[in-house]
This record gives C-alpha cells, structure tokens and sequence, in this order.
C-alpha cells in the first residue's frame, strides 16, 4: 500500500470517528516503514483539523468529535512509540486543566485533543484543579505551556489564583499561559497575568503554534 493511501486512510478514519480503520492505517504504516511522525502530522492531525472544522462552522457535534477523538487516540497509541527520541523531545509539553471550583470538562477535552492532533506532547490535570495542581503540574512535567479553562464566573477567580500562583512560585518566567471558556475573554487574560485567550480549540492552537513559533 502506498504512502498516499496510507495518509489519506488514516485522515479518514478520524473524520469518520472509525476506530478500527485507524488501528488498521496505523499498523500499516508501521508495517510499510512510514514515518510515525508524517504519519501523525499528514494523517491524523489532518483529519482532526477538518473535525475542528466542522465542530466550529456547527456542522457535526460533540458525539462526532468524540468518535474522532478516540480514533486519533487509538491510532496515536500505536504511533507514538516509535517517533524517534530526538524528535519527541522536541514537542512542546503543555499542562492543560479546568480551574478549581468547576467541573465542565467537554470544552477542556476538545482542547486537549486538539493540542494533541497538533503534535504537542498534552498532560490533562482534569477538572477542579487547584492553583497548587497547576503549579506542580508545571513544574513535574516541564512544561512550556499551561493552558486554563472554566465555564462558570464565579470560578474566573481560580483562574486568577492559578497565575498568581504560578508567578509567586517563580515557575511563571518563561511558561506561556493560554485561557478559555465561555465567562473569560482576550481583556480578562491580560487582566490576571495570562498571555493569551482562545474563543475555541482551533484557535488555540493556532495561538500556541504563533507564539511558540512552531510551523503549521
């Protein structure tokens, strides 16, 4: 099976939210020695770039982009071991969680995959996380981005506490940090300290890509 076919495979088992095919695809890359990385990067993030897509022009839903998720997953499970050390190494670490005192996920999540389907190297700290999660999640993982969300208003004060923790604990110099969520805005993240804000997944990662400077 050619390269072309392979990729396309893989873009399309996303797209569809078909598990099975993207275990298939990913095996085969594997067994005809394609690169893991174009693999990820010309397949599956492809795929769930159309998926983001589709999710913000209000064409599919949330039950579609989460059948597409867990195909991206099932074939990043497959994939990811055999990137080369070098070139994992490379990708950015972001910590991502929902904010104390709020425990809507759905958004977070679509984040997440996104940032992932991107090439970044994601870990979820959940939901309701304290400004001392965030902290160490930081500092355990190195990370270089944190990225923040909460659906409620009352809760855009732990987001708040989250960056001031973050500064306080002197882990603030060189981390970007990125927020989302109905209640927040571009004003609110330059009012606590954060770097940026995103209306949606796509969004962000195109911000996190600008930022950290990496290619699209």
């Amino acid at each position: 099976m050619d390269k072309d076919r392979i990729l396309k495979g893989l873009e399309q088992a996303v797209v569809t939210g078909r598990k099975d095919a993207s275990i298939r695809y990913a095996n085969r890359a594997l067994k005809n020695e394609l690169p893991a990385l174009e693999a990820i990067d010309s397949g599956l993030i492809k795929g769930m770039m159309v998926v983001g897509d589709r999710y913000s022009a209000r064409k599919i839903f949330l039950p579609q982009v989460l059948l597409a998720a867990d195909a991206m997953y099932a074939a990043l499970d497959l994939l990811l071991p055999h990137i080369p050390r070098e070139e994992s190494s490379r990708r950015l670490n972001i910590v991502i969680g929902v904010v104390e005192g709020d425990v809507h996920d759905i958004g977070k999540n679509i984040v997440k995959t996104m940032f992932t389907a991107a090439g970044f190297n994601v870990v979820d700290l959940g939901k309701d996380r304290s400004d001392e999660d965030f902290v160490r999640g930081a500092k355990e993982h190195h990370a270089q981005v944190v990225a923040m969300s909460t659906l409620m208003t009352p809760t855009m004060d732990s987001m708040k506490a989250s960056v001031d923790a973050l500064v306080e604990d002197g882990c603030r110099k060189g981390l970007h940090i990125i927020i989302g969520g109905a209640p927040t805005s571009q004003e609110f993240a330059e009012e606590i300290g954060a770097d940026m804000h995103a209306v949606n997944a796509q969004e962000a990662v195109a911000k996190v890509r600008s930022l950290t400077k990496r290619p699209a």
